[in-house]
C-alpha cells in the first residue's frame, strides 16, 4: 500500500531544500536592513553561504527560517561593527572636511561683546543677561527682578542702545552679521 500525501508532506525535508524554499522571505527580511536591492542581494548572500557553511551546527527540529534570520542580522550587525572602525580614517581626510572660516575674529568680537556687557549698569546687566542670554521671558525677567513688565522692557532696550554705542554699532543686526562666503567663489557682489 502505498504512503498517503498526508505522512509524505509531514516527512522532514532536507535542509538544504528548505534553505531554497526561504530565499524568498531572507530577501524581504534583507530589505529591512537595506533599502537598496543590490546590497540586501548581497546580505542574502552572504547569509546562505555561511548558512550552508555550517548547516552541521543547524539542530534538527528547530526553525531553519529562525536560524537563518539569526545569522542575516549577526551578519548585518558585523558589518556595521566593521565600518565603524573603519570610518574614523575618513574622518581623518582633510578633503572630506568642509571649509570653515578662522574664529579668532568671533572670539575677539565675543570679548568686545563681553567686556561692553559689563560696562552696562547692574539693573540693565540683568535684564539682558535673563532675556537676552537665558532666554527668559518678560514675565519671568520682571518677576525675577521685583518689576513691573514695562520696566523690564524699558531696561532691556536701553541696555540695547548702549551695548550698541558702546560697540561703535548703528544696527542690532551689524553687531552680529557675517558674510558666508567660500574661498574662491566670487558672485560679483561686492561687500564692503
Amino acid at each position: 500500500m502505498a504512503p498517503s500525501q498526508d505522512v509524505r508532506d509531514s516527512a522532514p525535508k532536507p535542509p538544504n531544500s528548505e534553505i531554497v524554499e526561504l530565499i524568498p522571505a531572507l530577501r524581504a527580511f534583507a530589505r529591512t536592513f537595506y533599502r537598496d536591492a543590490n546590497d540586501a542581494d548581497d546580505l542574502v548572500q552572504e547569509t546562505l553561504v555561511k548558512g550552508l557553511a555550517h548547516l552541521h551546527q543547524f539542530e534538527a527540529g528547530t526553525s531553519m527560517k529562525s536560524w537563518l534570520f539569526t545569522i542575516m542580522r549577526n551578519t548585518f550587525y558585523t558589518k556595521i561593527k566593521i565600518a565603524k572602525r573603519e570610518a574614523p580614517g575618513m574622518a581623518d581626510c582633510v578633503s572630506a572636511k568642509p571649509v570653515v572660516n578662522a574664529t579668532q575674529e568671533w572670539s575677539a568680537r565675543g570679548l568686545e561683546i563681553h567686556n561692553a556687557i559689563q560696562q552696562l549698569p547692574e539693573q540693565q546687566r540683568e535684564v539682558m543677561m535673563l532675556i537676552g542670554v537665558l532666554g527668559m521671558s518678560y514675565e519671568e525677567a520682571a518677576s525675577i527682578c521685583n518689576c513691573a513688565m514695562g520696566t523690564v522692557k524699558s531696561r532691556l532696550n536701553r541696555a540695547r542702545l548702549r551695548l550698541l554705542a558702546e560697540l561703535g554699532e548703528t544696527s542690532g543686526l551689524s553687531a552680529v552679521e557675517r558674510i558666508e562666503a567660500s574661498p574662491g567663489a566670487d558672485d560679483g557682489t561686492f561687500y564692503a
